[in-house]
């Protein structure tokens, strides 16, 4: 099937027997076999060959389809909402008979003026701009603002906005860079914000009244300023002009005071509960009178207290220090005050790169990494899933523009008819040669080299018990275990520069089918032939017949394929599971069990999927004891016998 000119493959409909519970899961579809998930999502998944490729609605057959957008990831149909549903956690008011809609769960809203606002919105009063609203499951939570200068002359606030500015960016020490907050570990609710051209706007906002009751509540963490619901709560929905608050119902008209800051009153079916915001305080010894909302600074004997000592070091009065290049202090009238500068999360796509001296990492764009695993299962530069079963050797990844290096792969059938595992990965660059081999054995312009080696500043070779990295002056890197898993690094300076097997490292997963001589190609097998170097004899099955792909048809096999694959859906890898799409990873590790010389190749999806999981921040440190797959796995003597077809 053809869509826009890019092959997919449906294997099945997803079905959906119960739409009300689609959007509970984050997406539709289980995997291939047959599942029922606790709540009550059946189906299979579509099997897609293009990553990012969007699928038109008319071929899935979901209810509510114009609910959904689907789009082909890690070589499967997903499906998600088209309107960003909120999330249910922490909702103690999750309406049982919501209307109709696409978002099939929904969180009590608020009226507010004649206007329905959903729960987690938060607003300004248009006539006010110090007066902030904020909706929580039902209840609406009104307060000011309280600003707060940390300079001697603030800039008065421009028309529309609340709080004046300081010009330099510059809090207790603290000097923030632009576009980035800083917090008072005090009092983590006051956030001051460094604007572009060096102008810093300190605000502190209150807590929002929670719905939910005590015991359901989970305090804030470190840094953080307010209390959280946990769990949800589903309702009915109240009759009309009644109010639920925790565990209390009130009459319309009724009020009342849930706390000394607090004073609610129950109006068209929402609590409306004005909050007072506290001032920031500048002192660390505080007291709250008893009946009072706010603390207040317990007087200090200014003169005996005028330094500050900390470790044993003496601080003057206005004296500041830094603690790091994150935080700094100042001593003020005896008491110290600190500043954190918080950093923000590197988008998708970019990676952390962190220099001496300076608090927050630079986002940079992250290298290309192709993977080869397996039977052998590619994953190119571009995130484009395929396998490709030939049995020669082959162009792996080349710079096709300027020439500087190319990396070849060996393909190895291991006396097997349909399958073949990756022998040996070389590397060229100029007049030098690298050659990776079986056991993770190195062979460097001919002669056999033991890690660690280096050739001038040009090449360099690591060895640890799991791996073989080599590194050149290029910035191109390839990760080789010794038996079939490869990754190979591209930096960003080669992109739209690749050719080969890997792809063209564009950006664009859906163009990687590109064979030697220009011609986009949908099928895999065709690509991965066009890209055959060498003769018949770098081939050990020169008589192939690709169209035939290993099968597993005896029902025992697969159960007990089924049951050596299962690990890659739980422990020890269920951690991952949420950056990292396992299924593409279990499909091919059913495929690679069906044919296996070792009877433990489920090992190399295992190993696949775990440095797919490293490279996105989530180690999984325990996988390899957890399935016996220790390094040099496939080396040591076989614990399963072998399970080729004939």
């Amino acid at each position: 099937m053809l869509l826009s000119g890019v092959a997919v493959l449906l294997l099945a409909h997803v079905v959906l027997p119960d739409a009300h519970r689609a959007e509970a899961l984050g997406g539709v579809g289980v995997p291939s076999f047959s599942h029922r998930t606790p709540r009550g999502l059946q189906g299979t998944r579509q099997a897609c060959e293009n990553e990012g490729e969007v699928v038109p609605p008319h071929l899935i057959n979901i209810q509510d389809i114009n609910c959904f957008t689907c789009m082909c990831q890690s070589g499967f149909v997903e499906c998600k909402k088209a309107l960003n549903c909120p999330s249910m956690e922490g909702c103690h008011m999750k309406l049982l008979e919501p209307q109709g809609g696409c978002c099939k769960e929904v969180c009590k809203g608020c009226l507010h003026e004649g206007q329905l606002h959903a729960s987690g919105t938060e607003w300004r009063d248009p006539r006010d701009p110090c007066r902030t609203l904020r909706c929580e499951a039902g209840v609406l939570t009104e307060s000011a603002l309280q600003c707060y200068t940390p300079c001697h002359e603030p800039v008065p606030p421009a028309s529309g906005q609340c709080c004046p500015t300081c010009a330099g960016c510059q809090i207790n020490g603290q000097t923030v860079t632009d576009e980035r907050n800083v917090t008072i570990p005090e009092d983590p609710c006051l956030k001051c914000h460094c604007e572009r051209g060096g102008r810093m706007t300190c605000v502190k906002r209150s807590c929002p009244v929670l719905q939910c009751p005590e015991g359901a509540r989970r305090p804030p963490g470190l840094g953080e300023c307010c209390p959280k619901c946990i769990g949800q709560r589903p309702v009915m929905e109240p009759p009309q002009g009644i109010c639920m608050l925790a565990k209390d119902v009130h009459r319309s008209g009724d009020t009342w005071s849930p706390d000394h800051c607090t004073h609610c009153k129950c109006t068209n079916g929402t609590s409306v509960c004005r909050r007072q915001t506290c001032p920031v305080l500048e002192c660390a010894a505080q007291h709250t009178t008893h009946g009072q909302c706010c603390p207040k600074c317990q007087p200090v004997d200014l003169k005996r207290n005028a330094t500050c000592t900390i470790a044993g070091h003496t601080y003057k009065d206005g004296e500041s220090w830094r603690l790091g290049p994150c935080k700094s202090c100042l001593c003020h009238q005896g008491q110290v005050r600190c500043a954190v500068q918080m950093c923000p999360a590197c988008p998708t796509g970019f990676k952390e790169e962190r220099h001496p001296g300076e608090c927050c990492q630079r986002c940079v764009e992250s290298d290309g990494v192709c993977a080869v695993f397996g039977d052998p299962h590619y994953k190119t530069f571009d995130g484009k899933f395929y396998s490709f079963q030939g049995s020669c050797k082959y162009q792996l990844a080349t710079d096709c523009v300027g020439k500087n290096f190319s990396i070849r792969v060996t393909h190895d059938s291991r006396h097997t008819k349909t399958s073949s595992w990756t022998k040996t990965i070389s590397l060229k660059m100029g007049e030098l040669k690298v050659n990776l081999g079986q056991k993770m054995r190195v062979k460097v312009n001919g002669k056999r080299i033991e890690p660690p080696y280096h050739l001038s500043d040009k090449l360099f070779v690591n060895k640890t018990d799991e791996s073989v990295r080599v590194h050149t002056h290029l910035g191109v890197g390839i990760l080789w275990d010794g038996y079939s898993f490869a990754e190979v690094y591209v930096p960003t300076k080669y992109k739209g520069h690749m050719c080969g097997l890997c792809g063209d490292f564009n950006g664009n997963s859906r163009n990687d089918f590109v064979t030697r001589r220009g011609r986009p190609v949908q099928d895999a097998d065709k690509f991965g032939t066009s890209w055959r170097v060498g003769g018949v004899k770098a081939c050990t099955r020169p008589h192939e017949d690709l169209t035939h792909t290993p099968q597993c048809q005896q029902p025992a096999m697969h159960k007990r394929n089924f049951r050596r694959c299962e690990p890659l859906k739980t422990h020890p890898f269920a951690a991952c599971h949420r950056k990292v799409n396992f299924m593409t990873y279990f499909k091919a590790c059913m495929v690679d069990m069906c044919e296996c010389p070792t009877g433990r190749c489920y090992c190399e999806s295992f190993t696949a999927y775990a440095h797919e999981c490293q490279r996105l921040g989530v180690p999984l440190r325990k996988w390899r004891s957890a399935t016996g797959c220790v390094p040099g796995w496939a080396f040591q003597r076989r614990g399963l016998p072998s399970s080729r077809l004939h």
